[in-house]
Formats: structure tokens, C-alpha cells, sequence
């Protein structure tokens, strides 16, 4: 062990605080070198070092410098310099150490000799892809080719992955080609990545292709394939890969499990996504942090459920992983549980951005617009708010009717606060600009959106046509529509309803009819619309027959929303029989709103005998909303100067409590 100190003394002159399992690991290769400084005893020992300076788990050392140090002694011996082994372990540990310019400095600075090793290749492209620089691992690839050197079954994952991040359906194609002319079809790690690069393009059949063929399977090549329907939101593909593979005698593991249940949820199929999450638990199969995270995410419009799942977490030891506690944050928030997300925020000890994001977006949800401002101040005393918190905050202005204007503010000091809006946060102000009838900042705001290149984006586009539609700007309105390349059923129901307030109701039949003649599904939202733009414009004949083509042509089963449209519109038109007809042929128990929407037409055509009979029932429902209706009917005896009856209505609103919204 006396020669230990010697040979650090002769390669290092200013001695770094080496480990001495380091200095020892040469005595390992030492014993196992017949010559005792041969050029192999001594890539052996250097080799050791780096690994034991770059895995080292203590985060307080800085490993850069004794990395750097090594380098130079392997520079300094010449004959180590040429070894391509020492040179792609350089590149290694620089890169481990997030140093990609100095691992691309030894790279470049090799001698020629190491270019003809691909494993000092493949060193270069590893660091490029773990570092997520996709397009330089490419561009090493082609400068690969051209010098000639052939590449093997460690290349070809790693620049196969590289094709898959960068999205490029030709190139993929193209290493695929050379995946097979090298000889490499029939690799495992080779095949798993290609399955895997075409499940990320979106070619799932392609991908599935290269599954049937390949003539050996691991779990992993199922996960892969499985994972690849699951990105593509196809979890009707991802369940029929899963039964497959319990058919041909696999054994589903965690990771299979979480593809599957994330498949769903991406779906929206939240009974489905729990079903699976209790069957898992039932075949005792382990969970995963990542699949109860997304399982907590489907809770959220059953509290019951959420608490299982709560209490799966702490019972499995999941209260570790902050995205998780993140998870449950948002679960209460969402449940109105503010309490319960206070209490998980408040036992997190190393609070991240995402963390205080939940928080605020849980006190917006149950729109406590003061909880959300102060937990966003209290955020911006310790750390930047990024766009998530800002957009949160907003939000829970923005669905308060009294604080509207205060969103606008938020929204300017988000500006000044030089923090770019994304799409969501820009249609959130949008839609209160359309409420305010604020269209001057609204024009603003659509030219900020140009001015960003976000203008494309199908939210924006759907909240300039909102705005441009209520504030009267029908032609810039109908501009934008027009100029969005994929419409969405909210652009067109948007559009009907713009025509409708305005009381064009041709112009929204037009759409509508448009509508459907290019293959769009309308729904119970677009019915609606264009039935109250028929009600505002008197076209009796049109509504009537669009309210029967709902369920016998488009398979749409009326709500009360279409009833009360029906009783509006032929109230309106002063077919009150035909009103009380619909009334009566409702399927169910008529409510507030649709006996309200029949007042309103006795109120227009001053029928009082029909209103003291609705305003009976009305007065019956106990509902909030009363209290319109008895103004209703207040004002109808004042219109016919039935002054003691009207006075009386509006005592007994006050004996019950009853205030007039502001």
C-alpha cells in the first residue's frame, strides 16, 4: 500500500481530496495486471477515478475540479491520450456533470485514432441526448456516417430515440432503413426503440408493425408499444395490447399498469381509469407513484373516492413524492376541500413553484379570490411567479362576478411584471373583456396575440370570436371565424350565438346549416343557441323543427334548457297554448327557468290570469331565483294598474326574505 502515496505524488503535484476507495480501486487493478505500470493499469486506475469522482452522492464536493485535474494527467501521458476507452470516459463524466462544452471540447480534441471507435461515438451521442439536445446528437450521427464508422447496437437506441424527440416522420423513416441494411432488425434494445419512435410520431400502426415482427419480446417491448397508444389518447389500442399480452402468458408489472390507467384518464374515461386503479389492487400489483398521481387526477368530482386514494398514499408511503401531494392539493381544490389542501401545502418542507401553483389554483376553483391573491403575494416574496401562477390567479378573479375588473389589472401587472401570457391566461381576460364589453382593451389583446405569434392558437381564436359577437363587431367576428383553419364545435356554437343575441337569426340558421353540411356533430350547447336565436327573431316554423330534428336525426335527447328555449319562442309569438303544450309534454318536472321564461311572455303580451297561475308553482319551488319572478309579476298588476295586487307581491317577497340582486 507505500506505493499509493508515490504514484498520487507523481501525477498529481496539487493534491485533490480523492476518496480513498478511489486511490484504492488502483490497488484493484494493480493485482490484476501482470506488467505494474502498464498502459492498461493505468486506463484502469484513471477510469476508476472518474467513475468514483462522478458517483460520488455527496452534493456538498465539487466534482468538476478533480475531473478536470484527471484530465489533465491523462493529457500529460501521452500514451493515455490516444486511448479512445479514456477519451469516451472523459466525455462521460463531463457530461454527468452537465459540462457539455467541455465533454464537445474533448471530443473535437481527441487524436484521430479514437474516431475509429464507436464507443467514443457513442459517448458524444449519449451525452447529447441525456442532455435533450437532439438535433446536435443527429448532426453527430450524419458526421458518423461520413466518416465511416459503423454503427452498432448501442448507437442506434440512442439516435433512434433522438429521430422520435425531433419528430421528423422522414428521418425516422430513414434510420430505420439503416437500422435494417446494418443488420440490426432482429436486436431487442434496437426494435423496443423503434417501436417506441414511432408510438412518439404518432404512427401507432407502424409501431405495431415492428412489435409482430420483431422474433424476441421483453416486458419492456409490451410497455412500449402500450405506451405509445397511450400518448396517442387511443386507450381502446392500449387496452387491446394489454389483454394481448395476458393472452400470450405475460405478466402485466407496475409500469404496464400506469400505461394502461393513463390511457384513460387522457380519455376523460374516469369511471374506467377507477376501475382499473381497483382491479390493479386487487391482482396485488404494486403502485406506482406516477399511477396514483393519476388516478388522483380523475377524483376530483368524487371526493369519496379521492380519500380511498388518500389514504392509499399514506399507507404506501407515497407522502415523499411531492408531485403526488401536488396531485392531492389539487384533488381538494377542485372538491372545494380548501382546508385539506392547506394542510398538505402546509406540511411540505421544501415548497416548489408547482406546489404554491396547486395551492392557488385550489382557492381559485372554490373561487376565494382573497385566499389566491395572498398566497400569490406570498409566493412573489420568495420566488418569481411564473405564467401557471399568474394564470391561476387571474382565474379566480375572472369567475367572480363582483371582482371582473380586477382581472384586467392582474393582467396588466402580469405585463409589467414581464412575464409572457400563454393562451389559457389570454382567453381568460379575453372572456372577461366580452363581459365588461371592454372591446378597446380586447382589440389590444388581439393584437398582442399577433404580436406573440399565439394568434393560431384554437382558444384565442374561439375567445376573439366571443368578444368581437357581444360587443357588436359582427364582421370582425365573423373575420376571425373565417380565418381559423380548424374550427371547433365551440367556434360555430360561438358564432350561433353571437347571430342570436344580436336577433339575426337567418344568419344563425346559416351556420348552423353550414355547420352540419361539413361533418360537425352538433351538441346540446349548439341546440340552445340557434333555438334562442330563433326565439329572438321570431322564426317559430325553423325552431319548432330543429327542436324535432334533435333527437330523430341527430340522436340529441332534449333538456330543460330546450324546453325553456321552446317556451320562449312560441311565448314570444304569442302562442301561449302552444307554450303551455310544451309545458306539459316535458318529460320532466319543468323548474325555475322554464315556468320564468312562460311569465316572461304573459308579462309581454299582459296575460295576468296565466301569470298568477304560474307564479303559484313558481313560489312553490322554494328556489333562489324567485325572486325575478315575483318582480315579474309585481310589474305585470302595475302594468294593468292592479296597484294593491302588486304592492301586496312585493310584500310577500319581503316577508320572505327576498332581495333584489344589484
Amino acid at each position: 500500500m507505500i506505493f499509493l502515496p508515490r504514484l498520487q505524488k507523481r501525477f498529481f503535484h496539487t493534491l485533490p481530496k480523492f476518496p480513498t476507495s478511489c486511490l484504492q480501486a488502483y490497488v484493484r487493478c494493480r493485482i490484476r495486471t501482470t506488467h505494474t505500470l502498464s498502459n492498461n493499469g493505468f486506463i484502469d486506475f484513471f477510469d476508476s477515478l472518474l467513475h468514483h469522482c462522478v458517483s460520488s452522492t455527496n452534493g456538498s464536493c465539487n466534482h468538476e475540479r478533480p475531473v478536470k485535474q484527471i484530465h489533465a494527467q491523462i493529457i500529460l501521458t501521452s500514451s493515455l491520450f490516444s486511448s479512445a476507452f479514456l477519451s469516451a470516459r472523459l466525455i462521460s463524466s463531463y457530461s454527468k456533470l452537465s459540462l457539455l462544452n467541455d465533454a464537445r471540447k474533448v471530443f473535437d480534441r481527441s487524436p484521430e485514432d479514437c474516431f475509429f471507435s464507436s464507443l467514443f461515438w457513442n459517448s458524444m451521442l449519449r451525452a447529447y441526448v441525456s442532455d435533450f439536445r437532439y438535433e446536435n446528437a443527429i448532426e453527430l450521427y450524419r458526421r458518423m456516417r461520413e466518416f465511416g464508422v459503423q454503427q452498432d447496437g448501442f448507437c442506434f437506441p440512442l439516435i433512434i430515440k433522438a429521430c422520435a424527440m425531433r419528430g421528423d416522420v422522414r428521418l425516422c423513416r430513414s434510420v430505420h432503413c439503416h437500422v435494417t441494411q446494418m443488420g440490426f432488425r432482429n436486436n431487442l434494445h434496437v426494435n423496443n426503440e423503434l417501436v417506441g419512435m414511432y408510438g412518439e410520431i404518432g404512427l401507432n400502426e407502424v409501431a405495431l408493425q415492428v412489435f409482430d415482427r420483431m422474433p424476441l419480446r421483453s416486458c419492456v417491448s409490451w410497455n412500449v408499444v402500450l405506451s405509445g397508444f397511450t400518448k396517442n389518447h387511443d386507450c381502446e389500442g392500449a387496452f387491446a395490447i394489454f389483454s394481448r399480452m395476458e393472452n400470450e402468458g405475460w405478466e402485466p408489472n407496475s409500469v404496464t399498469w400506469t400505461s394502461l390507467i393513463s390511457s384513460f384518464a387522457r380519455c376523460d374515461f374516469r369511471d374506467k381509469t377507477w376501475e382499473l386503479y381497483v382491479l390493479m389492487r386487487e391482482k396485488c400489483v404494486c403502485a406506482t407513484a406516477e399511477s396514483i398521481a393519476v388516478v388522483i387526477s380523475v377524483c376530483d368530482q368524487t371526493p369519496i373516492r379521492g380519500s380511498i386514494v388518500h389514504a392509499h398514499v399514506i399507507s404506501a408511503g407515497f407522502e415523499k413524492y411531492i408531485f403526488v401531494i401536488n396531485a392531492l392539493i389539487s384533488m381538494y381544490g377542485k372538491n372545494g376541500d380548501v382546508e385539506k389542501a392547506e394542510y398538505l401545502f402546509s406540511g411540505i418542507e421544501s415548497k416548489s413553484i408547482v406546489s404554491w401553483n396547486a395551492l392557488i389554483s385550489a382557492y381559485a376553483q372554490s373561487r376565494l379570490c382573497d385566499e389566491a391573491l395572498s398566497a400569490f403575494l406570498r409566493l412573489n416574496s420568495t420566488a418569481r411567479p411564473n405564467v401557471v401562477s399568474w394564470t391561476a390567479v387571474i382565474n379566480a378573479f375572472a369567475t367572480s362576478d363582483k371582482h371582473k375588473p380586477t382581472t384586467l389589472e392582474l393582467f396588466r401587472n402580469m405585463q409589467f411584471a414581464r412575464v409572457s401570457a400563454n393562451a389559457v391566461t389570454v382567453a381568460t381576460v379575453l372572456s372577461v373583456c366580452a363581459e365588461l364589453s371592454a372591446l378597446p382593451l380586447g382589440r389590444e389583446i388581439h393584437a398582442h396575440t399577433i404580436r406573440k405569434l399565439i394568434d393560431s392558437d384554437i382558444l384565442l381564436k374561439n375567445g376573439l370570436i366571443n368578444i368581437y359577437m357581444k360587443c357588436s363587431c359582427l364582421r370582425k367576428g365573423y373575420s376571425v371565424f373565417e380565418g381559423t383553419v380548424c374550427k371547433d364545435i365551440i367556434s360555430w356554437n360561438t358564432m350561433i350565438t353571437g347571430y342570436g343575441i344580436h336577433g339575426l337569426g337567418k344568419d344563425a340558421l346559416g351556420i348552423f346549416h353550414r355547420m352540419v353540411s361539413e361533418g360537425i356533430k352538433p351538441d346540446e350547447v349548439t341546440f340552445v343557441a340557434v333555438l334562442s336565436a330563433c326565439s329572438h327573431s321570431g322564426l317559430v316554423a325553423e325552431g319548432n323543427e330543429l327542436f324535432e330534428q334533435m333527437n330523430r336525426v341527430f340522436r340529441i335527447e332534449p333538456k330543460i334548457e330546450h324546453y325553456a328555449c321552446m317556451v320562449d319562442l312560441f311565448g314570444r309569438a304569442g302562442l301561449l297554448d302552444e307554450a303551455g303544450r310544451v309545458l306539459k309534454s316535458m318529460p320532466m318536472e319543468p323548474n325555475v327557468h322554464v315556468w320564468g321564461a312562460f311569465l316572461n311572455t304573459c308579462k309581454m303580451h299582459e296575460n295576468t290570469d296565466f301569470a298568477e297561475e304560474i307564479c303559484s308553482r313558481i313560489f312553490d319551488l322554494e328556489t333562489e331565483g324567485t325572486m325575478g319572478s315575483y318582480m315579474l309579476l309585481s310589474n305585470l298588476y302595475a302594468a294593468n294598474k292592479r296597484w294593491d295586487q302588486s304592492a301586496d307581491v312585493r310584500l310577500s317577497a319581503k316577508k320572505r326574505g327576498l332581495k333584489k340582486i344589484a
